[in-house]
């Protein structure tokens, strides 16, 4: 099937309407984008390495754009041993996540369900009291995690996200070291899904980098949004989508047709 072809299919704008969500998400309220984007392309009948490529291209732009942003911001020598963590576990949970494949789509949506509502539950019950430093346990834990559930669901950012919040770093320090995780990853990250998952992923990650002039419309409306709307509230909104994802996830063997 020829890429003309590919773009002519209803499920090809069907990714499209799932990015565009999921990026309009991480731009209104900074975070989410792939709590949204993976459970809802399972939903749709994605595998979830499928729905990671996409992902992953889709963000391309946006964490570059972070990166260049706030360089002035970031410490190069605080990014090593974290993103050097994130690449070494990245594979194994890759490697994991090739094993899962024999489940059937019920399991895998009850396996992605329990992602998102334990991230989701972690985000809105953990309340570190930010500090000069963290215990470098911590970082130990946290980024080796990171990399392993980013190669297992695609969903590597809440763990950064808590130990960030830790940190008294101010807002421009705190964007600009998790966009330069993601993006040192999003390289390492696509190679690993193709090399384990063949020339199936190459149709949704073409998919998603056609798609970027949208979603980088998508990103302008949502950041205007999250402007307006204010981040509490959107915040509010997006956490209880998201509980509602995890949930019909849970409840996958008695939502998912016969």
């Amino acid at each position: 099937m020829s890429f003309l072809e590919i773009l002519a299919q209803p499920e090809t704008w069907q990714l499209v309407g799932v990015l565009c969500l999921g990026i309009f998400v991480q731009a209104a309220a900074g975070f989410a984008g792939g709590l949204v984007i993976v459970p809802l392309l399972l939903w749709a009948g994605y595998s979830i390495p499928e729905a990671q490529t996409s992902l992953l291209v889709a963000t391309i732009p946006q964490n570059l754009w972070g990166v260049i942003s706030f360089r002035d911001a970031l410490d190069s020598k605080r990014l090593v041993w974290p993103g050097a963590a994130r690449l070494l576990f990245l594979p194994l949970g890759v490697l994991t996540l090739q094993w899962m494949e024999s489940f059937s789509m019920v399991t895998l949506r009850q396996i992605v369900g329990v992602a998102v509502l334990s991230a989701t539950l972690a985000t809105m019950l953990f309340r570190p009291k930010p500090r000069d430093q963290v215990a470098s346990f911590w970082s130990y834990l946290v980024f080796p995690l990171s990399g392993f559930l980013q190669g297992l669901v695609g969903m590597g950012g809440p763990p950064m996200v808590l130990w960030v919040q830790a940190h008294d770093w101010d807002t421009r320090r705190m964007r600009g070291f998790l966009f330069s995780m993601y993006l040192i990853s999003l390289a390492p990250g696509i190679a690993v899904l193709v090399w384990f998952f063949g020339s199936r992923m190459i149709p949704p990650a073409l998919i998603a980098a056609a798609a970027i002039p949208i979603l980088l419309a998508v990103t302008w409306v949502g950041l205007k949004v999250g402007t307006a709307l204010g981040t509490q509230r959107l915040r509010r909104i997006t956490m209880a989508l998201l509980l509602l994802m995890g949930l019909a996830g849970l409840a996958a063997p008695w939502l998912s047709p016969a």
